[in-house]
């Protein structure tokens, strides 16, 4: 991964049909140095990804033609870019459905523009700094981890994280027969928002259904320590 500097500022892309939200953003965002592009809709938003290859997205969840939730999908299907939904308070669903589909993080509306811009850089900071002193690839097990392509391979398959998930498995796997406390993994992941654990059980949940075996009844590779945290097993057996 490169580092932060950079000749051209960070692009980020809005995609909201509120004016007033719109309006907003630009003015806070635009102040920080980053550079804008606004879309109207999940339709317009996606096109604006492959013309304008944006390094962190921001996108309301209810629109027309195509909204926050169906956007994140088709995202994922083609980018690792950061997403940031906005919500309301009483899309509680929709935030789990956002998560599910790839978000990698949600701010209720009304929201405070420090907390957005701070989060903002968070996952700037992720996408680009550099990680010198990690492991560039990891062969555990079952698993093969490449870290700079961003690549899984389970038994011999390529498995397709979002970028969430694959943070979490690397997290686990560099620990691996480590109890993980539920904090621990939350700030790991998600730092400045290690106080908000529905994250961690969605991409626990969502990250069991690629890697485990179909025929399984119980998880063999990431394993819950009641009331505490989890364990990666990378063999799916004690015997590793």
């Amino acid at each position: 991964m490169k580092s932060l500097e950079r000749d051209t500022p960070p692009r980020i892309l809005i995609v909201d049909d509120e004016p007033q939200i719109t309006r907003v953003l630009r003015t806070s965002l635009s102040t920080q140095g980053y550079a804008l592009h606004i879309a109207a809709n999940g339709v317009e938003g996606l096109e604006a990804l492959h013309e304008w290859k944006p390094d962190l997205v921001i996108t309301d969840i209810s629109m027309p033609q195509m909204d926050g939730v169906e956007l994140c999908r088709e995202i994922r299907a083609v980018s690792q870019v950061p997403i940031i939904v906005l919500s309301v308070r009483n899309q509680d669903r929709q935030k789990i459905d956002a998560l599910d589909a790839g978000a990698d993080d949600y701010v209720t509306k009304p929201f405070s523009i420090q907390e957005l811009q701070a989060r903002v850089r968070a996952h700037l900071r992720r996408r680009t700094a550099a990680t010198p002193e990690a492991a560039q690839v990891l062969s555990l097990g079952d698993f093969h981890i490449d870290v700079p392509q961003h690549r899984v391979v389970v038994r011999g398959q390529d498995v397709h994280l979002t970028p969430k998930q694959f943070d979490l498995l690397l997290c686990l796997a560099q620990h691996a027969g480590q109890v993980l406390t539920h904090r621990a993994l939350l700030q790991a992941v998600w730092g400045t928002n290690a106080d908000q654990p529905e994250y961690l059980r969605v991409n626990i949940g969502q990250l069991r259904k690629k890697i485990e075996l179909a025929d399984s009844e119980e998880p063999r590779y990431i394993l819950t320590e009641p009331w505490i945290g989890y364990r990666f097993r990378p063999t799916g057996s004690d015997e590793a």
